[in-house]
């Protein structure tokens, strides 16, 4: 039995807010943005719309490319760093939307590498004869944490959502050949929301100090993003004894052109290799790595058979890499 990407969707927000637009707002460039981070533009959601709304919407995408009923969905995993609420969990909310009644669901909380953790859970589930298909979802609001007057963060965020459907196949051939997962707390303050949680509740206090916006110390991030992005993809494709020139396509997650560039010299991708779209949408977090293998399967990059590396670094920190066969 082996385990198949059976659709994918995303779903992008219609409002763009380019470079030259926050120049007006803040004291930045778009040369200054372009350079350090490769980024033009990002997409912006409206107030009314949540993680859950622009989750469900993909979801719907990836089950009309899949060909199957809500209904048939066995488990729901939301990762997203946004939910719509503390509780209940974003993926209870994308149950009702989608109508995915016999579904069981939760949220996953690993910050950009929401989507590579959610791939192994997956993996697992389906392992089991008992689950038939698996909904994964990676969708962030980060624009309702972004401080729009901070020029090192508020440039590098944007709103997105992606959808991707696994499923039990016959196939022995599709499914996950490695995966790579890791955690380090000791640089957990690096890059963190400060409030809202347990440990500092909202209060004035924490609002007027500007507590529920992105803190990150970009320099040591970036340094570590590339080391852990680096090692994790060298792991699987030694795990697998695949060669990187097997691989079809390398989908990183979308913070930095400069991290995507300097993890693919490491591993010698070629440029062909490597799907890049951070210069549309920004850092959309959890919903990075999901969007890309949507717009990967719907542009013809990847076909059934192909061999995709995904990798992702976060907050947490978290980090991993799954190699698949789709």
């Amino acid at each position: 039995m082996g385990v198949k990407v059976v659709g994918t969707g995303s779903y992008i927000p219609e409002k763009v807010l380019t470079n030259i637009d926050l120049q007006n707002m803040v004291d930045t460039s778009d040369e200054w943005i372009r350079v350090r981070t490769g980024i033009v533009e990002r997409h912006i959601a409206p107030p009314e719309m949540s993680s859950g709304d622009m989750a469900s919407i993909a979801a719907a995408r990836a089950l009309e490319m899949a060909g199957i009923a809500a209904s048939e969905i066995s488990a729901i995993v939301v990762a997203t760093t946004t939910p719509d609420h503390v509780f209940p969990n974003t993926a209870a909310l994308v149950q009702k939307s989608i109508g995915a009644e016999n579904a069981f669901g939760f949220d996953l909380s690993a910050a950009c590498s929401g989507m590579i953790y959610s791939l192994e859970l997956a993996y697992s589930l389906l392992a089991r004869k008992k689950y038939r298909y698996v909904l994964l979802c990676g969708a962030e609001k980060l624009s309702a944490i972004t401080n729009w007057k901070d020029r090192n963060t508020c440039v590098l965020f944007g709103d997105g959502a992606g959808a991707v459907i696994l499923g039990r196949t016959d196939d022995d051939e599709s499914g996950q050949l490695a995966s790579d997962l890791h955690t380090n707390g000791s640089y957990s303050d690096i890059l963190k929301l400060p409030a809202g949680g347990s440990r500092q509740p909202a209060s004035h206090e924490t609002v007027e100090q500007g507590l529920h916006y992105i803190s990150m110390q970009g320099k040591e991030t970036f340094k570590l993003a590339v080391n852990a992005m680096t090692s994790a993809c060298k792991n699987v494709l030694a795990e697998a004894q695949i060669d990187v020139s097997q691989v079809k396509l390398v989908i990183p997650h979308q913070a930095n052109k400069r991290i995507i560039e300097a993890v693919a010299q490491r591993i010698d991708v070629k440029e062909e290799q490597l799907f890049v779209n951070v210069h549309k949408y920004g850092n959309t977090s959890a919903a990075s790595v999901s969007i890309c293998l949507d717009e990967a399967f719907r542009e013809g990059r990847i076909t059934k058979g192909d061999i995709v590396l995904l990798v992702a670094f976060g907050a947490g920190l978290t980090w991993g890499a799954q190699l698949i066969r789709v």
